[in-house]
């Protein structure tokens, strides 16, 4: 037997390494119950988990998983994180060096599930030292863009993206027909607010913003889908990951969410991939690419399907996605503006000091003011621009909840 065969068989018998930063979210807690599925520890070495505010539950998933290191992002909690963790044998550490060091760890494959601007250092830690980007984390793409892309090929890992509405133009864009690509159609179920009207959405609480009609999400990603930020960043996100031009990305509302998304091609061929509203179905092809693996979730079962619905969106009542287009037609820097000042809003909203609508005219008006920003030269440019634009909301913020 040739050396390379028997080293080929010692490396397909080790256990594969991995981090997952975000644990303790909906992504990072499906990212868990797939790792499970393949086989848990026989098949997996977690190396680094991170959380932020549940401590029990990242000290519960760190025992269960054995990793090796576990992080809370608030520094404060790191004696407590300690304490959990007391005889474990699990290495803890916190806040912004933590983070760094997690992102530093062994792992060939990380998924990157932190939500917001704060995700976007240690993705790209990860990404610097070659590793495999499972990305779930929007704002890596939306406010760093190209320099984000760019920095994951000079790692020389992949982006494999995990968002089901990009995880499925994934699996249908054919890479020797990338030629004949036409358009890339993104769906949108509409959200607990599809139908109704401006006027009722000014007086919705954050309780019903929450309340997603299909998918089961943390409460900062239901509430930027009921206002269709998040799909107003799957729209930037997308241009990256696929190299497409703005006009050749099509949002379209599709209330049941079994297609997740499509591509469409010169020939007037649509493909699209479907299934079940479960996150699970594109983590674990993103953490088995490019196999598929085999997962306990529910199977689409077409006799039951009375109908599905297509609409248009409506920018008046969700002007987030008309943002998003003109983010993407500005360049520069209106992505990183749009996601910082979104970000502050949407914050404010939760906290209950602006209304729903409060946050598309605070994002809109930052990114008036900060119009005509040159593109990014390097990470400091975008982190710049987003500590601005988050003053500038901040203010909006206040000078809205005086009014």
């Amino acid at each position: 037997m040739k050396q390379s065969d028997v080293s080929s068989m010692i490396d397909n018998a080790r256990p594969r390494r991995l981090s997952v930063l975000g644990s303790t979210g909906s992504i990072g807690v499906n990212t868990l119950d797939v790792i499970e599925q393949l086989g848990g520890r026989d098949a997996f070495e977690v190396m680094a988990l991170t959380g932020n505010g549940n401590l029990d539950l990242l000290a519960e998933q760190a025992r269960r998983t054995g990793a090796k290191l576990a992080v809370t992002a608030d520094e404060s909690q790191y004696r407590a994180l300690k304490d959990l963790l007391a005889g474990s044998g699990i290495d803890v550490a916190a806040g912004l060096s933590g983070l760094d060091e997690a992102a530093d760890m062994d792992a060939g494959w990380v998924m990157a599930a932190i939500v917001g601007t704060a995700g976007l250092p240690p993705t790209l830690k990860a990404a610097a030292r070659g590793a495999d980007i499972a990305l779930a984390n929007k704002e890596c793409l939306v406010s760093a863009g190209h320099l984000f892309v760019d920095a994951v090929k000079k790692g020389g890992g992949r982006l494999i993206p995990v968002d089901s509405e990009h995880s499925a133009i994934f699996q249908c864009l054919e890479q020797d027909q990338r030629h004949a690509l036409e358009r890339i159609v993104l769906t949108a179920s509409g959200g607990p607010f599809r139908t109704h009207s401006r006027e009722q959405m000014a007086n919705v609480t954050v309780q019903t913003a929450r309340t997603h009609p299909n998918w089961s999400m943390g409460l900062k990603i239901s509430v930027g889908s009921a206002s269709m930020f998040n799909k107003a960043l799957e729209m930037i996100e997308a241009r990256h990951l696929f190299h497409v031009r703005p006009d050749q990305i099509e949002v379209i509302v599709h209330p049941q969410s079994i297609i997740h998304s499509m591509v469409g091609y010169k020939d007037g061929s649509v493909l699209a991939q479907m299934g079940c509203p479960d996150m699970r179905t594109a983590i674990g092809y993103a953490l088995s690419y490019p196999s598929r693996p085999t997962l306990d979730v529910k199977r689409l079962d077409f006799t039951r399907l009375s109908r599905l619905d297509f609409e248009s969106p409506d920018e008046e009542r969700f002007p987030a996605l008309r943002l998003a287009r003109r983010a993407m037609e500005a360049g520069g820097l209106q992505g990183a503006v749009l996601n910082a000042a979104k970000e502050v809003a949407l914050e404010a909203f939760i906290e209950g000091r602006i209304g729903f609508l409060d946050m598309a005219a605070i994002t809109e008006a930052v990114m008036d003011r900060m119009a005509g920003e040159p593109a990014a030269s390097s990470m400091d440019d975008v982190f710049a621009a987003d500590a601005e634009a988050r003053g500038r909301a901040a203010a909006l913020v206040l000078e809205s909840a005086a009014a």
